[in-house]
């Protein structure tokens, strides 16, 4: 794949996704945003917890879960602290770290949690 169709793929996938959690009454209140660490592909709300969500996009889940890696969930905690501060309960506010795979036919398989396994 070219860098050019990575990026839209990567793009679509990320609309899917938010599509996905804001039609589970989980409001998506950020894309792309970008702390200290780098950036944050989505940033949904669940009452008063907090999600981040990194999208991954691969022809499989299996394929799409692979690529996520340790330095990459270090930048993701380091963007997330920032945003957190920024919270009316600050570090005490309930967050959730989820990874949501979308696989080549648009199937979207989320791992709620994902950072605490």
């Amino acid at each position: 794949m070219s860098g050019r169709t990575s990026y839209y793929a990567g793009v679509s996938a990320e609309d899917q996704v938010a599509q996905f959690y804001d039609r589970s009454g989980r409001q998506v209140v950020a894309r792309r945003w970008r702390g200290p660490g780098g950036e944050i592909d989505l940033i949904a709300r669940d009452g008063t917890e907090v999600i981040f969500i990194e999208v991954k996009q691969a022809r499989s889940h299996a394929i799409a879960a692979e690529r996520v890696t340790p330095r990459q969930m270090a930048r993701i905690y380091a963007s997330a602290e920032c945003f957190i501060g920024k919270e009316p309960a600050g570090s005490l506010t309930p967050v959730r770290f989820d990874v949501a795979l979308v696989d080549g036919t648009g199937r979207i398989k989320v791992l709620e949690n994902a950072f605490a396994a």
